[in-house]
């Protein structure tokens, strides 16, 4: 079976937002994430797709846990990662073309809103949990 590996990111303002985006031609939202290139570390990885999906530069906090699930017969290993934001966004530079938006989402938003991962709602609620 094949394998892959990535990134995620999940960052909280201080408004206690999380930060999330939406693929184009979908209307489902994640967190920032994708997939670990060769000779990259899961914390570079993060660094790199979030500045890519969202224009922020971030600092690693924290290494939540990782993920492991089956997508289509291929072993999906994927590290999350709290992080914090340094600065202001400079503009979505995603070299796939995949991100349309990246937003900040209150509770009552990651509540209401489409999942692109359904499981991971419950890990951002309890994150933005006061």
């Amino acid at each position: 079976m094949k394998k892959w590996s990535g990134a995620a990111a999940v960052c909280l303002n201080e408004h206690n937002e999380v930060l999330m985006v939406k693929s184009v031609h979908s209307n489902a939202w994640a967190v920032p994430s994708g997939g670990i290139e060769s000779g990259e570390t899961p914390e570079a990885c993060c660094i790199r797709e979030v500045m890519e999906e969202t224009g922020y530069e971030v600092e690693i906090i924290d290494h939540l846990f990782v993920k492991k699930t089956v997508i289509k017969e291929i072993n999906v290993e994927t590290h999350y990662f709290k992080v914090k934001k340094i600065g202001n966004s400079c503009g979505i530079e995603d070299p796939d073309n995949l991100i349309e938006k990246a937003e900040w989402k209150s509770y009552t938003d990651v509540k209401r809103l489409e999942h692109m991962y359904p499981e991971d709602e419950e890990l951002l609620l309890k994150e933005m949990k006061v």
